[in-house]
């Protein structure tokens, strides 16, 4: 199974054992094509939401990191489980650099301070399910 399948494969593993723990929530199925690819207000960064409102609740999305995109330090307030797709993302958390190749995942609790970086030529994408509504704090310089 070549690894872009591979991929698809555990992207869709994800979503719907997110939905089945969801509870109430009818089934939602939604391929690659139909994604909705939306500007997050910051360049070379986009998402697409599969499941619920992120301004406002729980949700599940995709975010979509360019090539070559390096964040500044920053944080959620929700806790947020999410596996990496495609692309190569460095994650530093803890002052330790990760790198992450698709199929990973990771799991940022606790208002976890940290810095991604998309290295190579392709674009990251990153399966996200928040516990609460979305947000990006950034960190104060020290």
């Amino acid at each position: 199974m070549n690894r872009k399948i591979f991929a698809l494969v555990l992207a869709m593993t994800v979503v719907l054992s997110a939905l089945a723990v969801g509870g109430g929530e009818k089934s939602v199925v939604t391929p690659t094509s139909a994604l909705q690819w939306k500007n997050a207000g910051v360049p070379g960064v986009s998402t697409a939401v599969v499941s619920g409102d992120m301004a406002k609740g729980a949700s599940r999305f995709y975010l979509k990191y360019a090539a070559g995109l390096v964040t500044p330090a920053h944080h959620h307030s929700p806790d947020h489980y999410v596996t990496t797709i495609s692309g190569i993302l460095v994650l530093t958390v803890d002052g330790k650099e990760h790198k992450l190749t698709p199929g990973s995942y990771f799991a940022l609790t606790g208002k976890a301070p940290h810095v991604a970086r998309c290295d190579g030529s392709e674009d990251c994408v990153m399966f996200i399910e928040s516990q609460a509504p979305w947000d990006v704090v950034l960190e104060e310089k020290k």
